[in-house]
């Protein structure tokens, strides 16, 4: 089974996104700030955040559904904010998307959120609203069932430290990864957590047993060339020891996001 997990940005390099999406063969792909705007036309729009702004493809969600026409598609909005067409203000969802072959069943799954709640009419204050997605999965080929949970974790403006919010979010998380999972069985979270590596966040996913592959393996750097700041560390991808990591990669090319993709292969 190939597991991606991939900050999309809001598919601000578009075209390579797409090609590399519809070219990967996951089998689960797990992916953070996927927009959805269904009363618009145009193909892209612009997210407006005092000096911060940044091109957004409209229907993200859209056009990543039509290069996986194999696969079902969950999506969980955080909020339906404000995103503008030229000198019209239109609003749009953004939230997480998981995508998974037909060919692996469904059995189970929970969203819910981790960090506030669901804004409506607007993204809300900051640190804004986060929420969380547990999919329990039934892999006919290996004859197991494998539960994968994926985040995007809040953003402070203050950087990436620990907080009570994050305290909260770390504790949330668990929860919600405890109701799916049964203990025992194989499980695998993922996403772009927005913290740095010794995070609490790493101390709550160790009560269930996971150990994270991207700073245990020696990598350094989950961040691209479109990304200017310090502080390289953003994705992360845990397993439980009985997951059987054939490969693992934090994929450096393509670049489709400011984010690389994290990409997992089990047995």
């Amino acid at each position: 089974m190939r597991i991606i997990s991939l900050n999309a940005w809001g598919g601000k390099l578009h075209q390579p996104l797409i090609d590399y999406l519809g070219t990967i063969e996951a089998d689960v792909l797990c992916l953070q700030e996927v927009t959805r705007s269904v009363t618009v036309k145009s193909d892209w729009l612009e997210y407006r955040d005092g000096s911060h702004i940044l091109p957004q493809r409209a229907n993200l969600l859209e056009e990543i559904k039509a290069v996986l026409p194999e696969h079902d598609v969950f999506f969980a909005p955080t909020a339906k904010g404000e995103l503008f067409d030229g000198g019209s203000s239109v609003p749009s969802e953004f939230g997480l998307a998981t995508f998974v072959r037909r060919s692996v069943a469904v059995i189970g799954h929970a969203m819910d959120f981790v960090h506030g709640d669901f804004f409506a009419d607007s993204y809300g204050p900051h640190p804004r609203a986060r929420n969380a997605h547990a999919i329990r999965l039934f892999d006919y080929k290996a004859s197991h069932p494998v539960t994968i949970a994926q985040l995007h974790g809040l953003r402070d403006l203050a950087g990436k430290g620990d907080t009570p919010a994050r305290r909260g979010q770390a504790d949330a998380l668990v929860s919600l990864i405890r109701h799916i999972w049964r203990k025992g069985e194989r499980l695998v979270v993922c996403g772009d957590f927005n913290v740095l590596p010794g995070s609490v966040m790493f101390d709550a996913l160790g009560g269930l047993g996971l150990t994270d592959l991207v700073t245990s393996r020696g990598f350094t750097d989950t961040r691209t060339s479109h990304y200017a700041k310090d502080g390289r560390f953003a994705d992360y991808m845990l397993v439980t020891p009985d997951v059987a990591v054939a490969r693992f990669d934090v994929v450096a090319e393509p670049e489709v996001s400011d984010h690389r993709p994290l990409l997992l292969e089990i047995g």
